[in-house]
């Protein structure tokens, strides 16, 4: 199958968890279906990154949801690429638009958006929402 052709995580008997943010862990592959105007939502609820003033961890829903033109996300390598947040020192809007920008590159798609949902630190849960688009990149 020539869309999955480069693809290097996807099928490993072993995972190797990255120790830090890492955005040459996001791989794609071909969108079969690109003359058609759809919408692709990937719900991540485990996201953990670190405050980078205290260093104790957030904890976050990211959604993210983006309409394809030539390219998908692979979605194990988009859960190592996550993962590799973990021990990254981010304000949650940070995170959120290094999120937004990595994935808007390596996708190229009509539009992408990226939401955090962070709990609450402090008594005040935080949620960012990232859209780009041609327009906006």
């Amino acid at each position: 199958m020539p869309e999955i052709e480069g693809l290097t995580l996807l099928g490993q008997s072993a995972t190797d968890y990255p120790r830090a943010y890492s955005p040459q862990l996001l791989e794609r592959f071909a969108n079969r279906y690109p003359q058609n105007a759809y919408e692709v939502e990937l719900d991540c609820p485990e996201f953990t990154c670190l405050c980078p003033i205290t260093g104790q961890p957030d904890f976050a829903r990211i959604v993210i949801r983006y309409s394809p033109q030539g390219w998908l996300v692979e979605s194990k390598s988009l859960k190592l690429y996550l993962y590799s947040f973990r021990n990254q020192g981010s304000f949650s809007e940070d995170g959120i638009n290094r999120i937004a920008r990595d994935l808007f590159d390596l996708l190229q798609p009509r539009w992408l958006e990226v939401c955090g949902d962070f709990l609450p630190r402090g008594g005040i849960a935080i949620k960012p929402k990232v859209r780009l688009s041609g327009e906006s990149a």
